[in-house]
This record gives C-alpha cells, structure tokens and sequence, in this order.
C-alpha cells in the first residue's frame, strides 16, 4: 500500500531542520516537502487555493482566513516568534518627536494591512505610546492574502510605479513597518528598538507569535490522528534545535538563532514553547490588537481555532 503524502510547505529554519532533514517523521503518512523560496506566496496560495495539506501561515492571515470560514485549522506549533519595535521606522525630517506624533501622518506598512508584524507594531504604538491608530493613514504596497477581507477607511495602496521606502526616505510618508530602508534620514523611532523589544520580554513577557502551522480540514477529517502526530514530530524537531540552541552546537548561528539563544538568557526557558498553555497570554494579545485593528469583528473562542 503507497504511503500517504501530505504536500507540506515550511520555512528551513533550525527549528524544522530535523523534518527537512527526514531525522524525524511521522509513522502512518509521509510530509512531501514543497520548495516555495518566497514563503508569503504559500500563505496566500493556502488561503486561496487549498494549495497544501500542512503549510506555515502567518498567525492573524490564519484568524482572518478562519473568521471568513476557510477549511483549514491550526496546530499549536508556533514556528516563528520575532520582537517588532525595531520594525517601525521615521524619517528624521517628518517632526516625529513621539510615537503619538503619527497620528494625523502617512505611514507605510510592508505588504498589507493585515500582515502579523504590521499587526504587531501597530499593537505596540498603541499600547506602549498610546497612539490613536484610527488617527493614522497606513499605506499598503499590496493587497491581503484574504481576499474577501475590506480595508478600513484610514487604509489606502500605494500609488503605482511608488515604493515604500523611497517614498519615506524623500519624506512622503512619515514612517514605515517592516520596510528595510537603507538611507541616513530613516531610523528606527523607538531608541534602542533592538533592546527594546527584549525589555518587554523581561517586564511583562511580550514574545510575539509570526507563524502557525495549520491542516486542512479534510485531512484532519479523513486520517486517524494526524494532528496529534504532526505536533509530536513538530515538537520533536523542535526539542533538537533547542538543544543546539544550549550547548552552544550550531556552527552558523543566523539572526534567529541568536535571539531565541539570548530568550533562553533571559528567561531560562524554551524560547519557541509549543501548545496553547504557555501561549495564551500571547494569542489573547494579538487576537485583542486584531480587533482592535478592525481585522476581526469579534474575539474567537482560543479553543475553536486549534485543532
């Protein structure tokens, strides 16, 4: 009897080395691992077309995407955490004194609207520095993976043949997020971003969660325990890297790696804890700042969206 293949779309990064490397796998179905060299093309691919059986999303792409019922639901298998103050930068000539001093401004975001950083970010203005996110005019240079999804009024596209970061760069817009902006007037507004990010981690345990995995509804219809399975071989693989992580063994250490090592400094603990439990605190945060953000109408129960 042919063995099960599940077409499988994830990001070859340290935390799934063992599963790309076929050191770990699951028993009763084989993982076909597609190439996709340009990830965000697989999250709108599975949004749209069912193009995967198991694929990396971001996570609010997966709470929008569910909200408009699409049939595929996540594990607790969150595969990217990242820190996103440094991920919001100004132009030193916009007057932007105070994260408060957007308001009323145009700010760019890297691709659209919903993206997680952007979500993110937008999060921290507001929760950090009180910032009227409604007072702001974002600026998107592509349009939502969702795409029954209807901006708010404060969001508009970029102009054709126009690119975020020479537009903040000459100074048409007064900041961006998630733009990688190499010019002397663009900086990061938050002094320290770098650290800053990690001081919250130690004062209240602000980690953000970037990317879920998640299964088609069929498959964890059709087949005994694959969820189960997929999230024990994903933790298993996981359980690897973080050993790496403490020993000091990874021979190339990347910008990932280096921070989950210095999470593990701070906190002494797993830096890319999987299961609900010891996320909760972060899913409830990213779910408020998407409703917040008018992403979603209302809060989901946390239990409905985990397999």
């Amino acid at each position: 009897m042919a063995t099960i293949q599940m077409r499988t779309v994830v990001r070859p990064q340290g935390n799934v080395e063992a599963i790309v490397a076929r050191a770990v796998a699951p028993v009763g179905f084989a993982l076909d691992l597609q190439h996709e060299p340009v990830l965000t093309r697989a999250f709108r691919r599975m949004v749209r077309e069912l193009a995967y059986d198991v694929c990396e999303i971001s996570f609010t792409t997966y709470l929008l995407a569910k909200a408009h019922g699409k049939p595929f639901t996540a594990l607790p298998v969150f595969l990217m955490r990242d820190f996103h103050h440094r991920s919001i930068k100004v132009n030193v000539n916009a007057g932007i004194r105070h994260p408060k001093d957007l308001e009323g401004r145009l700010v760019g975001v890297n691709r659209g609207y919903t993206v997680t950083t952007g979500v993110w970010a937008r999060g921290i203005l507001e929760s950090e520095y009180g910032v009227n996110l409604d007072a702001v005019t974002w600026v998107i240079s592509d349009d939502e993976h969702v795409a029954e999804y209807r901006l708010p009024s404060n969001v508009v596209r970029v102009s054709p043949g126009r690119n975020l970061s020479d537009m903040v760069a000459k100074g048409d817009l007064a900041g961006v997020i998630g733009v990688e902006v190499d010019h002397p007037d663009v900086v990061h507004l938050i002094p320290e971003a770098g650290d800053a990010g990690f001081e919250a981690l130690r004062k209240r345990g602000h980690y953000p969660i970037n990317h879920l995995i998640v299964v088609r509804d069929d498959v964890l219809q059709n087949y005994d325990n694959v969820a189960p399975i997929l999230f024990d071989v994903f933790a298993e693989a996981k359980n690897r890297y973080v050993a790496k992580l403490r020993d000091g063994t990874i021979a190339r250490p990347d910008a990932n790696d280096l921070r989950y090592r210095r999470v593990i400094e701070i906190t002494g603990a797993d830096p890319l804890p999987y299961g609900i439990g010891p996320n909760r605190a972060m899913i409830d945060e990213l779910i408020r700042h998407a409703v917040n953000q008018h992403i979603l109408a209302e809060p989901p129960l946390i239990e409905t969206l985990f397999a």
